[in-house]
């Protein structure tokens, strides 16, 4: 007999400065459907997470809290339980990155990585914040990214492009603590060095080797690959930063920590250890087995991370490597909207479940669209609404509904024989079980409920071809109502069984519905059998109400169809639109002041490259960060027929300050500045930018 596989399947770690959001619960939900299924499978999987709680920004914003960092990070932690019970995520194992497991494990893997030769102390130049009297952390230095030039981007990797760089490199850097421009000054760092030929060799033989998604082994390889000076583009890493910094301290080297992104990782690892003592078992034992499987569920934005720095701080520290690592695009709503509370278009997932909203209408509309590959996702509040309502319970739950109540009063609940046309209903149902199986190894969720919903239609075919409730009332039709209800129940039951990873709870209920234990895959194999007793059936799910969508989303206002000309009731005359448009819809006080419009100065403009309708503007509006630097926005606006870029620098505008951003090919979009123009814009070609007059400043507020 096969042994089980052993699984370590982790999710990316959040960091402990906030709530979770929408996008971390997408993740966990993928990962905790993955390793459902897996156990369903019959693999033993161990599943932990864990807060990353180290770093600059946790230290100043707890300074800012009044609190210690300690503290500060407990009490994000003391809020995780809510969402991860809420949407039936099951990690076996929760904890921190600020732990003595996490602070055992870094130092050890830094000591195997100094002893492999692999760590170089260098004399560098590092920006230094003269007001602040501190070394700048990279996320705490702002500038123009030197690959792509996208504004505003941080101090060690751009957001817009992916890139990595050191915050050296970033075109006008300026610190985002004080805004003052930060100095060069030197200080003794340690780096991994990523570039000696032994870690190259090896990412590009693991980037090949199967590890990876295609699409993101091509991505990762370009990193890889030798520059014009023939050195791979992801150069050495910095590990080391100087005190003040939360975090692990370098042994040996006092007033030195590891880099957060050294010892996040390693809290995957920090996360079994603890788990693994609270049961008594052996760390180097378990991650010694030689049929360990290790695996990452990540988004897109931390590639480099999780496919560079990570499998080679493990392999060279004489650790395992991941088998795989799981990488999901990002969640947007309503097509393609990026998530605004503002703006009634954020997914808030604890309003989600205050609302009395099933979590499992979410994990089974957010498998419905996923797949194996690093794709973006989209929420759509009336797509959600009708899978829920028309698919998972027009189609499926309903299938034990229109049966159950006859077997409990016509057949005292027990089941009866089926007969020819009903087992080969059953055996198609059955046929499907490889294939559901493989789907959910390959994460292909949205083809596992493409193919049951298919399987559903045809039990319902079946029940429509049969109509139990006119058996009912036909005397001597009782043997076959036992017959035709006894198949649907059979045929539910399996296809519970085949939705189970994705809904836990529904699964469990119809187990209790039909008093079968635990289900696995294989068990459909297996009929319930004439004379099986059934419970009482009880509803199992509700519909979607709209108006619990209209509460979780604020609805959009309700555009009329406005006229395309306007009548002078004096003269009973049609006149022309003005602007050649006709005005829109009339709105109250309240609707203006949701719109926030600010005096902006372009401090820059330039052209798009690959595009010749946008211009990138770089943009003041009076705006401040977190720490208190000044924070420019970065607008795209398709002005470039109009405007050449030395024509705009310096002017005023006026900036939509809280449209919500947009991510769009070139870059993100924060906002946008208004423009005039006609109607017919081929008749009457023109675009004009508004302009305030000079006296008005930067931030003022247009009333």
């Amino acid at each position: 007999m096969t042994a089980p596989r052993q699984l370590f399947v982790t999710t990316a770690l959040p960091y402990a400065n906030g709530k979770f959001h929408i996008g971390h619960i997408m993740e966990y939900i993928q990962a905790d459907i993955w390793v459902r299924a897996q156990r369903m499978l019959g693999s033993n999987v161990d599943f932990v997470g864990a807060d990353d709680a180290h770093g600059a920004p946790i230290m100043i914003a707890a300074e800012k809290a009044g609190k210690t960092p300690e503290q500060f990070v407990a009490d994000i932690a003391a809020g995780r339980k809510q969402y991860l019970d809420g949407f039936l995520i099951a990690f076996d194992n929760w904890h921190s990155t600020h732990s003595p497991e996490n602070t055992e494990i870094s130092q050890a893997i830094y000591k195997d990585l100094k002893a492999a030769g692999l760590i170089e102390t260098r004399t560098i130049e590092q920006f230094f914040d003269p007001e602040k009297g501190m070394f700048l952390p990279d996320r705490f230095i702002k500038g123009e990214c030197p690959n792509c030039h996208a504004k505003d981007q941080y101090g060690d990797n751009c957001e817009v492009c992916g890139a990595v760089y050191a915050p050296t490199e970033l075109i006008g850097p300026y610190s985002a603590l004080s805004g003052a421009r930060p100095e060069l000054r030197t200080s003794d760092h340690f780096f991994f060095k990523l570039s000696d030929p032994r870690c190259v060799a090896f990412l590009e033989q693991w980037t090949k080797a199967g590890h990876l998604q295609p699409e993101v082994a091509n991505k990762v390889r370009e990193w890889i690959a030798p520059g014009e000076d023939g050195k791979p583009k992801m150069g050495d890493w910095d590990i080391s930063r100087d005190a003040p910094y939360f975090g692990i301290e370098i042994p040996d080297a006092p007033g030195k920590y590891f880099y957060v992104w050294l010892d996040a990782p390693v809290g995957y690892l920090a996360s079994l250890k603890n788990l693994l003592g609270k049961r008594g078992q052996d760390f180097a034992a378990y991650m010694a087995q030689p049929g360990l499987e290790q695996y990452h569920f990540i988004g897109k934005d931390i590639i480099t991370f999780h496919t560079l720095f990570w499998p080679a701080m493990l392999k060279f520290s004489g650790r395992k490597v991941p088998d795989n690592v799981f990488v999901h695009g990002f969640l947007t709503v309503n097509n393609g909207e990026k998530m605004s509370k503002s703006r009634g278009t954020g997914l808030d997932p604890l309003k989600y479940l205050q609302l009395g909203m099933n979590p499992e209408w979410l994990r089974y509309y957010l498998a419905a669209k996923l797949s194996a590959r690093n794709e973006d996702i989209d929420f759509n509040a009336e797509d959600f609404m009708l899978r829920v309502n028309s698919d998972l319970i027009g189609k499926f739950v309903n299938i034990a509904s229109r049966a159950a109540g006859f077997i409990t009063k016509r057949f005292d609940g027990r089941l009866g024989v089926v007969t020819a046309d009903g087992l080969a209903l059953l055996e198609q149902l059955r046929a499907a079980l490889s294939a559901v199986k493989q789907l959910y190894e390959q994460r292909e969720f949205g083809k596992v409920v493409r193919e049951v919903m298919q399987l559903a239609d045809r039990v319902n075919a079946y029940v429509d071809q049969n109509k139990p409730w006119e058996l009912a009332k036909k005397e001597g039709q009782d043997e076959r109502l036992h017959d035709v209800c006894t198949t649907c129940i059979e045929a539910f039951r399996i296809l519970a069984v085949y939705l189970k990873p994705i809904l836990p709870k529904l699964a469990a209920d119809v187990e209790n519905f039909t008093m079968m234990p635990p289900e696995r895959f294989d068990n459909v194999l297996e009929p319930l059998g004439a004379g099986a007793q059934i419970d009482v059936y009880q509803h199992l799910m509700q519909r979607v109400d709209v108006k619990q969508l209209e509460a979780l989303f604020e609805p959009p206002a309700q555009a009329q169809q406005a006229p395309a000309a306007i009548k002078d009731e004096a003269s009973t005359a049609t006149t022309e639109a003005p602007g050649g448009e006709p005005l829109a819809p009339v709105i109250t006080i309240d609707d203006f002041v949701k719109i926030d419009l600010r005096i902006a100065r372009i401090v820059d403009c330039a052209a798009v490259e690959g595009s010749t309708k946008l211009l990138r503007l770089t943009l003041d509006a009076g705006e401040k960060d977190d720490a208190g630097a000044p924070r420019l926005r970065n607008v795209f606006s398709g002005i470039a027929s109009a405007y050449r870029p030395e024509q705009l620098k310096g002017k005023l505008t006026v900036l939509v300050a809280n449209l919500a951003p947009r991510k769009m090919k070139f870059g993100i979009s924060e906002g946008m500045v208004l423009a005039a123009s006609h109607g017919d814009e081929k008749a009457n070609p023109g675009i004009y930018v508004l302009e305030p007059n000079e006296g008005a400043q930067p931030g003022m507020r247009v009333r």
